[in-house]
């Protein structure tokens, strides 16, 4: 089967789910009304079972290129002919809770072009079956199990094989326009369909125009960086506050192989790290929804002594995982997994990452209170007195346990960060934060220094480095150019870097997991070697090697996970990792070639 390449996708959502809209015109992703919803259109994962919307111009040949309306989501495909030009504004509206829209408005620029618009849902991941109702000449309502969808629109509509179909032909300068609604949604598209789009067209722009005006950033790559930033934004729940990974799953990291993921949830890792970008680009108000529903989710523990490692957007723990084997996987790659059960894993590094989060944020966004500092303190201490035991790591291998180097850095950044924050607010502390903080510390150094190989290993006999080693300076661990973190990097660049792109460990090497696949290199790894050369003063490196990772974006700026051999995108699409990791890598290299004169929030001043 011909699949359409992950990264020739852009995508459209309104801060509830999102939507993956292709070159070709088709929708070929949407888990709706929700992020981690069922699926309705999946045909990035079965070309004939998974569902699709699309709308085509019937040209016999024609060139085809997509494009942001500028500091905005709302996505236009254009297809481009001697014999007309047409296309697509794609967008979902944002700004009113109860919208639960996908619109399309199809545009005739040049000429007269003759369309054909199929929209084949498949609803609960294309396990349920579904009627389709003709209830008006423009209008069909489809069924099934409790859920029902409206399409609308403005030319006619026909029911065939449960599908609905239209064909259609536009002069220059004429539109119609289309909406896919969930049928009991207080705003229902009305008689005047036109006004309508156009009215919410018009807020869904300014929405955007005007979350990206808030921005602080003004550095030199303002356009990459505000796109990574609405990708962020994209992935936040309005509703809960929570931030999800990825809105895909499945998608695999090797094309054929089994680590094929759902990301469709909420990593205290990931989220975190995205927190430091968002406050670092002076997004507070993100930044504090997220310490809302962390707050929550530190208050709802029961019957457990620590915050889990990752939930659903509303906070539940229970993400089961299974398969779903009606699907064959994106280019043959299965099991199709939905849930994911990692959630049972012990990865101690997600306490650092979210400590230097609310650290962050405490200093630069609002001061925490009392009673979250009460419900972060029992965290921190269940971390003093556990810190010192293999788990599994940042990575989810699933080959067993080991005493991570990552981890066990991560465990002190935790501590560091709680009592750096105990002394910024006068809050009262254990007083056995520093010794184990100190133990960890010269644990380190005793225990994951390899004199022979001069470098900090993965973990302990472990014979190769970990490109998670590179958040060493970038925590304020070690010094960005003392002699053993230089040596460090030297190993890396060795044994994961290949020219700018660099692997995040050697699985022949590391914890086996079980799967014989070959990954990509892991772009937000990337972006962190930017950082530790533009750190240690390799300026003119740090910015070469930075623009030629921006030249593997899609033609939209966007990023999936992962890179294969010859630089298709890999993995979850788009990935949050990977956008947060561009923007602090930009972030950085402005205050470096700045000389740490720029004006915005520096979070370099610890």
């Amino acid at each position: 089967m011909s699949y359409q390449p992950i990264e020739n996708y852009g995508i459209i959502g309104d801060l509830h789910t999102i939507a993956l809209s292709g070159l070709n015109g088709s929708i070929d992703f949407l888990c709706f009304p929700q992020f981690d919803s069922p699926s309705i259109f999946a045909r990035l994962l079965d070309e004939k079972k998974g569902g699709f919307y699309s709308i085509n111009p019937e040209f016999t040949e024609m060139k085809t290129k997509q494009l942001y309306m500028p500091d905005t989501n709302v996505l236009l495909t254009r297809f481009l002919s001697p014999d007309g030009v047409g296309e697509i504004t794609d967008f979902m509206p944002v700004g009113h809770p109860e919208e639960k829209k996908l619109i399309r408005r199809v545009t005739t620029i040049r000429g007269e072009v003759s369309y054909r618009l199929q929209c084949r849902p498949r609803f609960n991941y294309g396990k349920d079956a579904h009627k389709a109702e003709q209830v008006g000449p423009k209008e069909i309502l489809f069924h099934s199990d409790g859920l029902t969808i409206r399409l609308k629109a403005g030319i006619p509509l026909q029911v065939a094989d449960g599908d609905a179909t239209a064909e259609f032909t536009l002069s220059a300068n004429q539109a119609t326009d289309m909406v896919f609604e969930i049928v009991d949604n207080k705003t229902s598209a009305g008689d005047d369909l036109a006004i309508m789009v156009t009215e919410t067209l018009f807020r869904t722009v300014n929405y955007w125009k005007g979350w990206v005006g808030r921005s602080t950033y003004k550095g030199r790559w303002r356009d990459v960086v505000n796109r990574s930033s609405l990708v962020l934004k994209l992935l936040s729940s309005s509703r809960y506050g929570s931030i999800i990974a990825s809105p895909t799953f499945s998608l695999p990291e090797t094309i054929g192989g089994k680590r094929n993921w759902d990301y469709r949830y909420t990593w205290i890792r990931d989220a975190s790290f995205t927190v430091y970008s968002l406050i670092s680009l002076g997004y507070t108000k993100e930044a504090g929804r997220f310490m809302g529903w962390v707050e929550k989710m530190c208050r709802d523990i029961k019957g457990q002594e620590r915050l889990g490692i990752m939930y659903s957007i509303d906070g539940n723990r229970q993400l089961k995982e299974y398969t779903l084997d009606n699907f064959e996987g994106y280019k043959e790659s299965s099991p199709v997994r939905v849930g994911n059960d990692a959630y049972g894993q012990l990865q101690l590094d997600i306490y650092g990452e979210l400590m230097d989060s609310v650290y962050l944020y405490n200093k630069y966004g609002e001061p925490i209170s009392y009673d979250f500092w009460k419900d972060l303190e029992k965290q921190i201490d269940w971390l003093s007195e556990n810190w010192d035991q293999p788990d599994d790591g940042i990575w989810e291998v699933r080959g067993g346990r080991k005493n991570f180097l990552y981890s066990r850095l991560a465990c002190w950044v935790a501590l560091d960060r709680a009592m750096k924050i105990a002394e910024a607010r006068s809050f009262p502390r254990n007083g056995n934060w520093k010794e184990q903080r100190d133990k960890i510390y010269n644990s380190i150094y005793k225990d994951f220094w390899d004199e022979k190989k001069q470098a900090f290993m993965q973990f302990p006999g472990s014979e190769t480095v970990d490109a998670s080693s590179l958040l060493m300076p970038l925590f304020r661990f070690i010094s960005p150019k003392d002699p053993r973190w230089l040596s460090t990097l030297k190993r890396i660049e060795e044994e994961l870097v290949t020219d700018s792109l660099v692997y995040r460990y050697r699985p022949e090497l590391a914890a086996p997991d079980g799967f014989v696949s070959k990954e990509g290199t892991f772009s937000m790894c990337t972006f962190w070697y930017v950082e530790c050369l533009s750190r240690s003063g390799q300026l003119d490196k740090a910015r070469f090697v930075f623009e030629k990772m921006l030249g593997y974006a899609n033609h939209l700026g966007l990023y999936s996970e992962q890179l294969g051999f010859e630089g298709e995108h890999l993995g979850n699409f788009p990935q949050a990792f990977t956008h947060l990791g561009l923007i602090s890598a930009a972030y950085n290299l402005d205050q470096q070639f700045n000389d740490n004169s720029n004006k915005n929030v520096n979070l370099d001043q610890f």
